[in-house]
């Protein structure tokens, strides 16, 4: 039990890593512009991605790529976000050849998570392409594992540090001068800055590169610290420091103070400090993760801080008490008590945050059961229900101790006696064969083997005196294994609870599945190709018109319009109109300005479609003065 506190903190950070899986972050690609797959007919002009929430991208987000590697777009980023909708795209560059495009991306969601893709496309008609994609994702990799441990650690030392300090200011003032629970917050402390420490160090590669080498480059450092999340992370460095100076208050003058009239100067001191302290901390998780985007940010992030903190006050102060009943058996009763009042608060706060945070995030029954956000939650609201019942328990033996029957005065004499059980036991224990009825003195021992062997035998009746007073009351007992189980159940909690931190939230994960959907049976994998016979009833007045809508979808398209004669010929007319009507929002005609490439051939690169739908395609042809005639056809535009 000496080591606790520091597997408490390293078990919480190896279970999260294996939690967390591949989970993916808050924005996600929901559209592009041309589709992945899409065969256009001529070179789009420019490349757009659509995103669920706003990014960031930097210089190089967005790269396409020619089939033999080069880059094709001109390499300035375009921001075309209007309203809700977070559009992003990069200018092509003039006479492309035909072939197979590649489109990679990488970006930084809102919260914090770095997010990458890459689709093809094609001009004129597929072709091989020299372009080879780096197959680990952005945030993957060995910088990636190292940082979600790093995540998980900052969390479980903040637990510990701020959750084990209200434990000795709220419940237990006489924890402050007890070596193991002063161990405890200062390995909690101590894991809490490195961890900072290594995520701001982290932060470049995680985003970019990939490669940990650069971690200790102070240019993607700098760049690190110009964003939202390093400004968090370095925040989070400085409040380290100043909860520093509180933990060595907290051990120092607080715990040298005699009596409670004498700390009671000091207490409100600390506890307003504290508090100011624990709540800045949690406020640059809200500030920088989940609880800043998507639904009421406005009033998540401030439930997000109480969530934060009640976590803290519960699990923290439950593995401080885990330490002290096995480490402090003598833990007054009445500080058990109290610390099962602060619990159950703490118990209702989680409840009432937590319940808006489940409603924010997954949003619907289905998302609940159908993502994995939801089923990660299902499992928490699990082990929160395993923990509640463990804790009843406890509190069943917290009762006990505070029962009349065993009041203070009879558990001390039981621990009394227990003690000078243990010293006479000690003195029969050191006597060795032939040395009589009494103990070895020390200074008769002149052997350094026998000295050795004397203070072995010491430090064993030692540890056994200890356990038998620690086990001298039956509550205490019980209390202990009810407190271990409750820690043991809290690890893997807390392990889920972080893994949630970068799964995607069910009410996001909907949207996007959704925009596949609609892309997926709505939006044709290939242009809308349609061919349109015409007869103008003059000589010479038949023909075919074919049309190719590229990428066939509502936006901007590129239209190619050929006119062919009866012997399959490019055929040159007087005269060609295009409109689009949408008949059932009583949109149209949009009439479509051709430019004639050749003979039989025309284009129109700005062919707007505003909504999906049923469009009804007008064509007009006139082949004389006199003779023309006018076609149309119904398309599904997605």
């Amino acid at each position: 039990m000496r080591r606790l506190p520091a597997l408490l903190l390293l078990v919480a950070g190896l279970l999260g890593t294996a939690l967390s899986g591949t989970a993916s972050a808050h924005s996600a690609l929901t559209g592009s512009d041309p589709a992945d797959g899409a065969v256009v007919a001529t070179a789009p002009q420019h490349v757009t991605l659509t995103f669920s929430e706003q990014v960031a991208l930097g210089d190089d987000g967005i790269r396409v790529l020619e089939p033999s590697g080069k880059r094709a777009d001109s390499g300035e980023l375009r921001d075309l976000c209007s309203g809700p909708v977070v559009r992003y795209g990069v200018d092509l560059r003039d006479g492309l050849p035909d072939g197979t495009y590649t489109v990679a991306w990488q970006a930084v969601s809102a919260d914090s998570h770095p997010i990458s893709g890459a689709f093809t496309f094609s001009i004129g008609e597929p072709s091989a392409t020299k372009v080879v994609l780096p197959r680990q994702e952005a945030g993957g990799g060995l910088v990636g594992q190292l940082y979600d441990i790093g995540r998980y650690v900052s969390y479980a030392g903040f637990t510990v540090l701020a959750g084990g300090s209200a434990f000795v200011l709220v419940c237990w003032p006489r924890g402050a001068s007890v070596r193991p629970v002063r161990r405890l917050v200062a390995y909690g402390w101590v894991a809490f800055t490195a961890a900072t420490l290594a995520l701001l160090m982290l932060r470049g590669p995680y985003t970019g590169s990939g490669r940990l080498g650069d971690a200790f480059d102070p240019g993607v450092l700098q760049g690190v610290l110009d964003t939202r999340t390093g400004a968090a992370l370095t925040s989070r460095l400085l409040l380290a420091g100043v909860a520093a100076l509180f933990v060595a208050a907290l051990f120092g003058p607080y715990a040298r103070r005699e009596g409670p009239g004498d700390r009671r100067d000091l207490v409100y001191g600390l506890a307003a400090g504290g508090t100011v302290v624990a709540a800045g901390i949690a406020g640059t998780w809200a500030l920088s993760e989940h609880a800043s985007t998507g639904v009421q940010p406005a009033l998540a992030m401030p439930l997000d801080v109480l969530h934060l903190l009640a976590v803290a006050a519960w699990l923290g102060g439950l593995a401080a008490l885990a330490v002290a009943l096995y480490r402090e058996p003598s833990i007054e009763r009445a500080a058990v008590g109290r610390f099962s009042r602060l619990a159950f608060g703490a118990v209702a706060v989680l409840a009432a945050t937590g319940l808006y945070q489940s409603w924010r995030q997954v949003g619907s029954w289905s998302a609940l059961t159908g993502t994995a956000y939801g089923r990660l939650l299902l499992l928490k609201l699990g082990l929160v229900a395993v923990l509640l019942g463990v804790g009843w328990v406890s509190r069943g033996w917290t009762r006990r101790l505070a029962e009349p029957a065993r009041g203070a005065s009879h558990g001390a004499d039981d621990e009394s006696r227990a003690e000078e059980t243990g010293a006479e036991e000690t003195g029969a224990e050191e006597s060795g064969p032939g040395t009589g009825a009494g103990p070895v003195p020390d200074a008769g021992v002149a052997d350094p083997v026998r000295a050795a062997q004397l203070a072995r035998q010491r430090a064993a009746v030692a540890t056994a005196r200890r356990r038998r007073v620690r086990d001298a009351d039956p509550a205490r007992a019980g209390l202990r294994r009810s407190v271990l189980a409750e820690t043991a159940v809290v690890v893997v909690l807390l392990a889920v609870t972080t893994a949630l931190t970068t799964t995607e939230p069910g009410r996001t994960q909907e949207q996007v599945d959704r925009a596949q959907a609609v892309g997926a049976t709505a939006v044709p994998d290939r242009p809308v190709d349609v061919t349109l016979p015409f007869d103008t009833g003059g000589p010479d007045g038949t023909g075919t018109v074919r049309l190719t809508l590229d990428p066939g979808r509502s936006g901007a398209n590129a239209l190619r319009v050929d006119v062919d004669g009866t012997d399959g010929r490019a055929r040159d007319v007087a005269e060609l109109k295009v409109s689009f009507t949408l008949d059932e929002r009583e949109i149209g005609p949009l009439a479509i300005a051709l430019d004639k490439d050749a003979p039989g051939r025309w284009t129109a690169r700005s062919a707007r479609l505003p909504l999906p739908g049923d469009w009804r395609i007008r064509v007009t042809v006139r082949t004389s003065d006199i003779d023309q005639t006018t076609i149309d056809k119904n398309v599904k535009i997605g």
